[in-house]
C-alpha cells in the first residue's frame, strides 16, 4: 500500500516539476532570430544578379574584377552607384566604339537588370551615391543663375548642346531626366568636370535640376521660340528675313515708276 502511494506521490510530483518547467520556459523572454532586413538581402540579390549580368556583357572592356582593360575601358572600382545608373539608364553603356565619346541611345537593359548591375558596381568600392534631390525643391531664379555660370558655356543657354573639340561635344539637355542631371552634376561623365557637393550643394543641385527642367518648356514672351538654339540662329534668322525684306522693297522701289 505504501509503494503504491509513494508512486502516485512521485508522478504527481514529476508531473508538477514538468509542468513549472514548460510555464517558466514559456514565460522567459524569446530572443529574436537575427535575420537580414529586407533591404541588405534585396541588395545581396541585387549584386548577385548584376555579378551575372557584369560576366556576360562588361569584363571585355572593364575586367573581371572591374578593374579596367587598358584601352577598352576604364576601372569600375569606386564610381559609385551614380556613375554606374546614368551610364546605363541613359543608353550610353555598353558602349559600341571603346574610344568614342558616349552617346545617349536606346537603353539595353530592363530597370531590373539596371539596379543589379548598379548595386554590383557600387559594391566594386565606395563611390557617389545615386542622388535624391527634388526637383521643385529648387529655386529657379538661383537655377538660372548657377546654369549661366557653370553649364551654359558648354551646353548653351537653351540646353542645347554644342562642339567642345574634336569628337568631343556638350550633349543636349531635353532629353534627360532630373535624376539624370542631378547623377551627372555629381559624376563628370565625358570631359564634363565633376561638381561635388563642396562646390554645389544639394540645395544648389535642385535649383540647376528645376532651371533644366523649365528649359524643356521655357515661358516665351512672343515671337518664334525657334526651338531655343540661342543667339546665333536668332541673328542669323533675323538678318536673313531682315535684309531679305530690306532688299525686296528697294527693288520695288527701284523699279516704282
Amino acid at each position: 500500500m505504501k509503494a503504491r502511494v509513494l508512486v502516485v506521490v512521485a508522478l504527481v510530483g514529476g508531473s508538477l516539476a514538468l509542468a513549472a518547467l514548460t510555464v517558466g520556459a514559456s514565460a522567459a523572454p524569446v530572443a529574436p532570430r537575427q535575420t537580414p532586413t529586407t533591404t541588405s538581402g534585396s541588395n545581396a540579390a541585387d549584386i548577385a544578379g548584376g555579378r551575372v549580368l557584369y560576366e556576360l556583357a562588361c569584363t571585355t572592356c572593364h575586367g573581371n574584377e572591374g578593374e579596367g582593360v587598358e584601352n577598352r575601358g576604364p576601372s569600375l572600382i569606386g564610381v559609385g552607384a551614380a556613375s554606374a545608373d546614368f551610364y546605363l539608364s541613359t543608353g550610353r553603356m555598353p558602349l559600341d566604339r571603346p574610344r568614342a565619346q558616349s552617346e545617349r541611345k536606346k537603353v539595353a537593359y530592363t530597370p531590373v537588370q539596371i539596379r543589379q548591375l548598379v548595386a554590383y558596381v557600387a559594391s566594386l568600392g565606395p563611390g557617389p551615391p545615386i542622388p535624391r534631390i527634388p526637383a521643385s525643391a529648387g529655386n529657379l531664379a538661383e537655377g538660372n543663375r548657377l546654369y549661366a555660370n557653370n553649364c551654359a558655356p558648354c551646353h548653351s543657354s537653351a540646353g542645347a548642346g554644342g562642339a567642345l573639340g574634336h569628337a568631343v561635344y556638350a550633349p543636349r539637355l531635353d532629353k534627360s531626366t532630373p535624376l539624370q542631371v542631378a547623377q551627372a552634376v555629381r559624376i563628370g561623365p565625358g570631359a564634363m568636370p565633376v561638381f561635388g557637393p563642396e562646390t554645389i550643394d544639394d540645395e544648389q543641385l535642385a535649383s540647376i535640376v528645376r532651371y533644366v527642367e523649365y528649359l524643356r518648356k521655357p515661358d516665351d514672351r512672343g515671337g518664334f521660340g525657334l526651338r531655343h538654339l540661342g543667339p546665333i540662329p536668332e541673328g542669323f534668322v533675323a538678318w536673313v528675313i531682315g535684309l531679305g525684306a530690306m532688299l525686296m522693297a528697294v527693288r520695288w522701289i527701284g523699279t516704282k515708276d
